[in-house]
């Protein structure tokens, strides 16, 4: 007798876990999937960067006769009382400390650095300012080669302080790149090439600059790594 009721309530028990596995895994088959989707879509009236390199013509160097940096700027520009230098570091650094006495001039700061992909602690100092330093993108000697020596003094003053052209970087990285177009120089950091790039075809469309053809050939073959690389807005890095 006592053998029939453990079998039934082992048959009993045996029929609740059945049915609990078989309501858990209806559960689980109705429950709603949930997707995860990153749409990115370019800014509105974003300009292709492959596109936009054939609208600049291509020539040979210019003379780099008569070059100097005097030609372009003997000091950095001011917007209100912040010189450029200053305003590129604010905009381009994280962490930023900004000397209250002036409101201006930056003095710790913390930049990812588009160039190396290092992070650079910024303090300013007579042995540490130079480890960022503010690049021209389009190097000032490279557009003096390439159309800016035809330009007014006032164009190529802009040109010299505009922030679409200017970058703070890691200083050896600047050093190393000097007055390399494209062709001679690229970032070390991968990643960043692209838009590196398709800056210096913005500034050159701007500033109604030319290309030489291992340039345009440097450029086009990075930028078909990335063929939906766009323009950078001008505000932005």
């Amino acid at each position: 007798m006592r053998y029939k009721k453990r079998r039934t309530l082992a048959l009993l028990l045996f029929v609740l876990i059945s049915v609990f596995i078989s309501l858990s895994r209806n559960t689980v088959s109705e429950a709603p999937v949930k997707t995860k989707q990153t749409i990115t879509a370019p800014p509105p009236g974003a300009v292709n960067a492959l596109s936009a390199a054939d609208e600049l013509p291509v020539k040979t160097r210019a003379a780099h006769y008569g070059y100097s940096r005097d030609e372009f700027l003997s000091d950095w520009g001011k917007s209100g009382n912040c010189d450029m230098r200053n305003l590129i570091l604010s905009r381009d650094m994280d962490k930023t400390f900004v000397d209250p006495s002036d409101g201006c001039k930056v003095i710790r700061g913390e930049l990812n650095d588009p160039y190396t992909g290092r992070i650079i602690e910024f303090q300013r100092g007579f042995s540490t300012s130079e480890a960022v330093q503010i690049d021209h993108v389009v190097a000032l000697s490279d557009a003096w080669q390439t159309g800016a020596q035809g330009l007014s003094a006032d164009d190529r003053n802009r040109l010299a302080n505009d922030p679409l052209n200017l970058l703070a970087v890691d200083g050896p990285a600047n050093q190393e790149k000097s007055d390399g177009d494209a062709s001679e120089w690229l970032p070390p950091n991968i990643g960043y090439r692209c838009r590196y790039v398709a800056r210096q075809i913005a500034v050159k469309l701007k500033y109604h600059l030319w290309l030489t053809s291992a340039e345009k050939d440097a450029i086009e073959r990075q930028l078909r790594t990335c063929p939906d690389q766009v323009l950078p807005i001008e505000a932005s890095r």
